[in-house]
Formats: structure tokens, C-alpha cells, sequence
């Protein structure tokens, strides 16, 4: 949710926060704030808006001098969106300072304690509240800052990911975790450190950091190793310090207008580096570690269990069709918010797929948990090497996407569908459900697909003239049947997300069960009619449609004539095998969000209300 940048150490740094809050900024935009210790004095300023609001407010109003300091974008919980509400917040003394992403569920009742003893709050939330529980802990104990912290956050409930320093001690930064991510950069000889929500603030200073575990905080000084330690008993943890493989290139926008249009073209590259050195065409061979040392657990499972948010849960609906259609294993495909919450029967003879982008997404981490209190064995996909979710998980892959920087998931979305096909492939042949020439096929027809998706992007035009007919639309309705049931959903959403146009995706076929009562002539309706699967069905769905006088945006396969005689525009996309239309049936429908988000005037790559990672529930 909320972006931490921080830095201590030679350099000047202001310029390094900003630009760090910058690259965080996906991560909440509705305020942001930055302050300074510049050797006498802490300099604060923050205000509701966006980061470049922040920058124009500092000049003339702070100094920007300063070897330590800390900077926070945020996404609102607790207090709405305003300058006072905004990170980062000082103590009542003012000498010491924080920020924190997450939410402090007992903060109410900490802070009637806190108010009794004396303490006023000019804030609405949970963050100025654990500040102050902090420095009254130091206060009475007469204890150190890290100390103060420990106690602090054993006496609070929820999930935090913090960052504090006390101007009294200006060489010292504490951080914490728990649920929400934080990575601290380690610079050479220890001369310097940096703090972030990820790696991306601090990529072109250093390629070694710190990723801390859920309950651990670190004492970071200059010019001494991070110590670390359990937040429950104080005990010493081993430092493992990580090579970044994230490179500056890949973070910046190379020439796009907005991420999301840079990450849409970046799906042939980015799908063809999700299965490189998997999918061994000439060899008829799928390789994946992950799988390949659980495959008696896969092969042995009950039925597996997808859970997932967003746009992975649509993911995890295109998987359950490749793992039941190929493999022939059960799946139930869950909303991980859901799923924690009730009381699920999961065996040890089950196995849970859990599917996030960013690897922090919370209510998965949470029932990634649950799933392993039970027994289960849980696999991973996620995109960020080194997440929470790579760290919890039994097992496990990478999708390789590369760093997706806007909002509305893209690359994402293709990368993981092309990673849970690897494995579903790779089961129906260990299990012996698909024929040998079926399987050689399949892995023909899918190391085509980064091809296909790059001359498919090539109809942006006419994607961008449908977009222009229907921008200032109220409504739309998306519809398709079997494997892009899922894409009708995620359509709908990534219209949602970036237009503010409400969309709806169904099942071709639930129509006639509630929704053909909205269709007129002002509604448009996305239908996905491939040549595969229930193409005749999904042709009758469109005359009852066009017999009611709505207007069809039809996504056909190259070469179909039926469609084309009844739409009242038609985008092709190249053949492929049924299983694999999802990878290509999504591409016209990102670039249409993307067209009309745009001709509407709204900020793409940071709708209102929306935060790239979910880390607080």
C-alpha cells in the first residue's frame, strides 16, 4: 500500500528520497511527505497529492540539507487523505519521527492510554498514535530507541512495515516488519544505508540488501553490520544479504506515455522470459524446479486450491481449466480475502497454489499461513524474487515479468497464465492425460505465442478508434465462455480500474439470466468469440444481443467471417490452441482500457482510490 523511502549515510539526501518516492508512488498517491536532519534540526514537509505536489511544496518552505532522512507516499487508511494525516509524524516532543505502511487494529485503545497521560494528537491515525507509544516506552523505561521499539510493537495488533529515528541520536534508523515489506540497502564499507517498500529507490547505489522477515526489526549506524532482531524475544538474526538482480533500465518508462502502455508492449518479451529455460520445444521437455522435486505430491494430490486477488485470481480461473482440461486434477479456485476467513477443509493431501505479483498481497500471504497449519502443501507464483510469499511458500516459480510499475496489472496477468500452463502441461504428461504428439504440440503452439502477442500489438490503431467511439459510455458488459470466461472478467476489470467506466464480465451463456436486461443500443458489449470451443453458442449470444439493438466489440479469430457479419467491430487475433487464446484474447481488451482510461483524461498508471500492492486487508 503505502511507499517508505529512506537514507543515511554521505550523500545529500533529499534527492535520493524524492526520487525514490517517485519510483514508490504505485504503491499510494494520495499524500507524501519527507523530512530532513540536517545536524541541528529536523526539517518536515508533507501535503495531500501526488509526489510532485510534495517537491513543489518544499522549495522555499525547508531546508534541503541533510545526510538523514526519511520520505513516505500514502495510500489512506486511518484519516483521510490531508496534509495533517499525512507521513511522516513526529512524536509530542518532536524528536523523533516515523513513517509506517500497514494498520494498528488497537490503536484506538492505546491512544485513550496515551491520551491520559497527557498526550494531544493532532492526527486522525494509528501511525501518530504508535509514535507516541514509542517515545512514552523510551521515556518510562529509559531505554534505547531499538528497545523502545521492540516493547512498542509487542504491544500493538495489526500489520506495519515502519521506519524511525530520534534527532537526539541522528546515526541510527529502526526498521520493522510485519506483513508488509521493507528492504534495506546496504552500501559499501556500511557508509551508508537505504531504506524502501522495495528495491527500486535504491537500485543504481547498490545491488546488496536486506530483506526482513514478517516479526523482525533492524537497528541500522553507520559504519557498523545491520543487527537484527526477533521483535517477541530479542533474539539475534543472521543478516542474509541478497544480490538484486533489478536493473535501472527496467524501471523507467523508456518513451512510453505511461507504464501500463510500456508494460502491455513488454508481454512478448516478458512471456518469452517466463518459460526460457522451461520450455524445451526440440526436446519435448518442461523444465521446473519447483515441480520436478514435488512432483509426487502434485501427481498424488487430492485436487489443488488456487487462491489469489485481482487480477491473479482471474489468472487462477484460466488454471483451473488447463489443470482440469490437461491434467485431470480437481481444482477449486478461491478469493484468498475469503478463504481466511472461513473455515475451509484442507487436507495434507491437498495442494495450494498461491498467485501474487508482487509476492506481499496480504490476505494471500494470510491464507498461504492457513493453508500450512493445515497441512497443505503450498506452491507459489509470483513475480518479485525474494517476497514474502517466495520466502512462506513450500515451493515455487518465478514469472520473470520484470517490474510492473502500473497499477492495473498487464504482463503480470499473461506471465503467470503462461507459468500455471508450464505446469499443468508438465503434470498431464507425467500423469499420462495427454498424447505425446498432443503435448508436442501444445509446447509448439505456445513458444509461438510471444510472436503472436507482437503482431497483435500492431492493431493499437484500430483498438484506439473502437476506444474513441465508446469513452464517454456509462456501461459494458463483457462476455465469453470456457478458457476466456476468466479474460471476460479481467476486461471488465482493467476498464474498471483505469477508466472509471463500470463493466461487468459474464459468462456468455448467464446473459439470459439477469444481464440481457440492460442491453439497448447506448450499451456496449465486449464478446469473446474465438473459433474454438463454443463458437456456435457464442454466435447465438451475439444475435440475441444485436436483436435487442446493443453494440458488439467482437474478439475473433483471424479469418472468421460469421462474427463479422453481425459485429459492429471486429478485432482478430492470430490461431493458437484453444488452451493458449487467454494469452492473446487479453491483449485488445488492455489496450482498449488503456485507450479510453486516456481519451478520458484519467491517470493511468495511478487510478484514484488504488494501490498497486495490497498489504494491509
Amino acid at each position: 500500500m503505502c511507499g517508505i523511502t529512506g537514507y543515511i549515510g554521505y550523500r545529500e539526501a533529499y534527492p535520493i528520497i524524492i526520487n525514490g518516492l517517485q519510483r514508490l508512488e504505485y504503491r499510494g498517491y494520495d499524500s507524501a511527505g519527507v523530512v530532513l536532519y540536517d545536524g541541528s534540526q529536523i526539517n518536515l514537509s508533507k501535503t495531500k497529492g501526488k509526489v510532485s505536489d510534495l517537491i513543489e511544496k518544499v522549495t522555499g518552505q525547508i531546508s534541503k540539507k541533510g545526510n538523514l532522512g526519511i520520505g513516505h507516499t500514502r495510500w489512506a487508511t486511518h484519516g483521510v487523505p490531508n496534509d495533517v494525516n499525512s507521513h511522516p509524524h513526529t512524536s509530542q516532543s518532536g524528536n523523533l519521527v516515523i513513517v509506517h505502511n500497514g494498520i494498528i487494529e488497537n490503536y484506538d485503545t492505546i491512544k485513550k492510554e496515551l491520551v491520559n497521560r497527557g498526550y494531544i494528537f493532532q492526527s486522525d491515525t494509528d501511525t501518530e498514535v504508535l509514535v507516541n507509544l514509542i517515545e512514552e516506552i523510551k521515556k518510562q523505561d529509559n531505554v534505547k530507541l531499538g528497545k523502545a521499539v521492540q516493547i512498542a510493537l509487542n504491544q500493538v495488533v495489526g500489520a506495519y512495515a515502519i521506519a524511525v529515528f530520534d534527532q537526539t541520536k541522528p546515526d541510527e534508523i529502526v526498521v520493522a516488519r510485519l506483513g508488509s515489506p521493507i528492504a534495506i540497502g546496504i552500501g559499501k564499507d556500511n557508509k551508508e544505508f537505504f531504506i524502501a517498500s522495495d528495491a527500486s529507490p535504491f537500485i543504481e547505489y547498490t545491488k546488496n540488501a536486506i530483506y526482513l522477515e514478517d516479526e523482525e526489526m533492524a537497528i541500522i549506524r553507520l559504519g557498523r553490520d545491520v543487527k537484527i532482531r526477533k521483535i517477541k524475544d530479542d533474539s539475534l538474526v543472521d543478516a542474509h544479504i541478497q544480490k538484486l538482480q533489478l536493473n535501472l533500465e527496467q524501471i523507467e518508462k523508456g518513451g512510453y506515455e505511461h507504464f501500463m502502455l510500456k508494460e502491455i508492449y513488454e508481454q512478448p518479451h516478458a512471456i518469452n522470459d517466463t518459460y526460457r529455460g522451461r520450455l524445451l520445444r526440440n526436446a519435448a521437455i518442461i523444465k521446473m524446479t519447483g515441480v520436478e522435486d514435488n512432483m509426487k505430491r502434485f501427481l498424488n494430490a487430492n485436487r489443488i486450491i488456487i487462491v489469489a486477488c485481482g487480477t491473479s485470481w482471474h489468472a487462477g480461473l484460466v488454471a483451473e481449466y488447463l489443470f482440469e482440461d490437461l491434467a485431470r486434477i480437481p481444482v477449486e479456485v478461491e478469493y484468498a480475502s475469503e478463504f481466511r476467513y472461513r473455515n475451509p477443509i484442507i487436507s495434507e493431501k491437498d495442494i495450494v497454489i498461491a498467485i501474487s505479483q508482487s509476492g506481499e498481497t496480504a490476505d494471500t500471504l494470510a491464507a498461504i499461513k492457513l493453508a500450512k497449519s493445515k497441512g497443505a502443501f503450498v506452491f507459489g507464483v509470483c513475480n518479485v524474487v525474494g517476497s514474502s510469499i517466495a520466502r512462506e511458500t513450500d515451493a515455487g516459480a518465478y514469472t520473470h515479468a520484470g517490474p510492473e510499475i502500473g497499477v492495473a496489472s498487464t504482463k503480470a496477468f499473461t506471465t503467470q497464465i503462461t507459468v500455471l500452463s508450464l505446469i499443468a502441461l508438465r503434470l498431464a504428461r507425467a500423469k499420462g492425460t495427454i498424447t505425446s504428439s498432443d503435448y508436442r504440440y501444445h509446447l509448439q503452439e505456445l513458444e509461438l505465442i510471444p510472436k503472436k502477442v507482437k503482431t497483435l500489438l500492431t492493431i493499437d490503431d484500430k483498438v484506439k478508434y473502437i476506444a474513441g467511439i465508446y469513452k464517454g459510455v456509462s456501461n459494458f458488459l463483457y462476455l465469453g465462455r470456457g478458457y476466456n470466461f476468466p479474460v471476460a472478467l479481467e476486461g471488465a476489470l482493467k476498464l474498471k480500474e483505469i477508466s472509471y467506466i463500470h463493466a461487468e464480465g459474464y459468462p456468455a451463456a448467464e446473459m439470459k439470466h439477469g444481464p440481457i436486461a440492460l442491453i439497448d443500443e447506448n450499451m456496449p458489449i465486449v464478446v469473446i468469440a474465438t473459433n474454438k470451443g463454443h463458437y456456435d453458442k457464442v454466435v447465438s449470444n451475439i444475435q440475441e444481443i444485436k436483436s435487442r439493438k446493443g453494440q458488439i466489440i467482437a474478439i475473433v479469430t483471424e479469418g472468421d467471417v460469421v462474427v463479422k457479419e453481425i459485429a459492429d467491430h471486429v478485432i482478430e487475433i492470430p490461431e493458437t490452441h484453444e488452451a493458449f487464446t487467454p494469452l492473446l484474447t487479453t491483449i485488445p481488451l488492455q489496450l482498449l482500457s488503456y485507450h479510453i482510461a486516456v481519451m478520458r483524461g484519467c491517470n493511468v498508471d495511478q487510478p484514484r482510490n488504488l494501490a498497486k500492492s495490497v498489504t494491509v486487508e
